[in-house]
């Protein structure tokens, strides 16, 4: 395995932990969030029943979150030789077109490997790289939400957000 791929399994990993281990907070800044947005958008009325259904969506979101992020797993979802192939099919399953983002992740992974690799650990670079980059897929989420919000993106927009605030800011 190559300096490149140690580094973005190991940031998948930190990323991992740290959805792991703040799902409390993740939960309370969730429900903070829904509710604001839904008050400021004018999605209109949400009766209680509504409101749940995009909550419990949105903690589905976080424990798919932390599932994409799980070293074990982390193989499967961005397989070298399954990329390009994995990349047109979240393209057409998703509203974000996150190729810009993982692009940038790559090289920022490539430049902290080749000047520092050596004189750091690998978990000080990961923590590093969440730091400088947030957790992948969620600028290009947040991005596509603001530019045209709606009822369908608001779960992985709420998930976006809470990560950013609470996982990031760590």
């Amino acid at each position: 395995m190559n300096e490149t791929k140690m580094l973005l399994n190991a940031y998948y990993e930190a990323l991992h932990d740290r959805v792991q281990a703040d799902k409390e907070l993740l939960t309370t800044k969730i429900e903070k969030l829904l509710h604001a947005e839904l008050a400021n958008r004018g999605f209109g009325n949400f009766d209680q029943e509504k409101y749940d259904a995009y909550r419990d969506a949105c903690l589905a979101f976080v424990d798919e979150r932390a599932e994409m992020y799980n070293p074990i797993g982390i193989q499967y979802t961005y397989d070298r030789a399954g990329r390009g192939q994995a990349f047109e099919l979240e393209l057409q399953l998703n509203f974000y077109d996150s190729r810009g983002e993982f692009e940038a992740l790559v090289k920022a992974v490539q430049s902290k490997t080749e000047s520092r690799m050596a004189e750091q650990g690998l978990q000080q670079l990961a923590d590093e790289l969440i730091e400088d980059v947030g957790a992948f897929p969620d600028k290009s989420i947040i991005l596509a939400y603001e530019a045209e919000p709606a009822l369908g993106k608001l779960p992985d927009y709420i998930v976006a957000r809470s990560i950013e605030e609470i996982i990031i800011s760590k």
